[in-house]
């Protein structure tokens, strides 16, 4: 396995986490808490949903299973974050265990058997599980983020009605291989 899909991963995860980031700076405290309605989740809701979701399937997940006795699934769905402070605690413990994780991978590990929910998956495939269920809910975190802040809200990417200034620029260097997520990473 070559070691540009460990590169590319890592910058994957860290590209969904700032859009996290860059979510949360654009919002008051009280929105992390806002409902759609009693059946949608907040933003302080998902964040737990994946905190939670992160310490069990990263905390020594080369040795034992992604689901770990000391997760409750349902429990993570139950509104008990209370504060900015509690909900960015948890979202970067979280991101941490992740990364304290992957970040010491190598490319021989990566055929490695590891299970979630007794369930075999090579290491790669567990990062790309893991990769598109993170991005399913940073996508959810972001689209919330973006229906409170209204017309306040910086976009995260090119802006609507700025594709062709972009790419005019973007056409006007010179070619090269970059994944799509350094020129994000790059951004503040």
């Amino acid at each position: 396995m070559d070691t540009k899909y460990l590169e590319s991963i890592k910058k994957q995860f860290a590209y969904y986490k700032q859009l996290g980031d860059r979510t949360f700076a654009q919002l008051k405290d009280e929105d992390l808490f806002w409902q759609y309605n009693t059946e949608s989740n907040s933003i302080a809701v998902i964040v737990k949903h994946m905190w939670g979701n992160m310490l069990s399937r990263w905390t020594d997940f080369l040795t034992t299973d992604g689901e770990k006795d000391f997760r409750d699934r349902d429990e993570e769905f139950e509104a008990t974050i209370k504060t900015k402070a509690e909900l960015l605690e948890k979202w970067e413990a979280g991101w941490q265990c992740l990364f304290d994780n992957i970040n010491p991978l190598v490319a021989d590990q990566m055929a490695q058997t590891i299970y979630i929910r007794n369930m075999g998956h090579t290491v790669t495939e567990a990062l790309n599980r893991q990769l598109a269920h993170y991005a399913y809910h940073v996508g959810q975190i972001v689209f919330i983020g973006r229906m409170i802040a209204g017309e306040n809200w910086t976009s995260l990417s090119i802006p609507k009605g700025a594709s062709k200034i972009y790419n005019k620029k973007k056409f006007a260097e010179p070619k090269r291989i970059a994944h799509f997520t350094d020129e994000f990473l790059e951004k503040k």
